[in-house]
């Protein structure tokens, strides 16, 4: 399972995930998957966890980032890392874009998109 070793925006597609937040599945192979997350400015990525090792860059705008309850505003060209299993979440304080790498891929992208403002999880004791 593995895209194209050239990636070009414009002929790549959006995926709405509602309420403000739409993805765009720049590539992928066995290992790594590379996704761009836009936000409208008040959007929220509400809090959830999975077993993939996230990385990401704040390609435009501001967003608090919580991971594993710290809290942090992060800017344009600022990023972070998210450990497996971790909860986490952002809310855009303007609009934005997020550049997310996955590892392994998130092969649950690959189906039909499911809302990132679906309702937050709540962390366990």
């Amino acid at each position: 399972m593995t895209t194209d070793v050239f990636l070009t925006a414009a002929e790549v597609p959006w995926q709405d995930l509602g309420a403000g937040v739409r993805r765009q599945i720049l590539g992928y192979n066995d290992a790594m998957m590379m996704v761009r997350v836009e936000f409208e400015a008040g959007a929220v990525g509400a809090p959830h966890r999975h077993p993939h090792v996230q990385c990401a860059v704040v390609e435009k705008g501001s967003f608090d980032v919580t991971i594993d309850g710290r809290t942090r505003r992060l800017n344009t060209g600022d990023g972070y890392i998210v450990p497996s299993d971790v909860l986490h979440g952002v809310v855009a304080l303007e609009p934005g874009v997020l550049l997310d790498i996955f590892t392994p891929i998130r092969e649950d992208f690959l189906g039909e998109p499911v809302a990132y403002a679906a309702a937050p999880e709540t962390a366990s004791p």
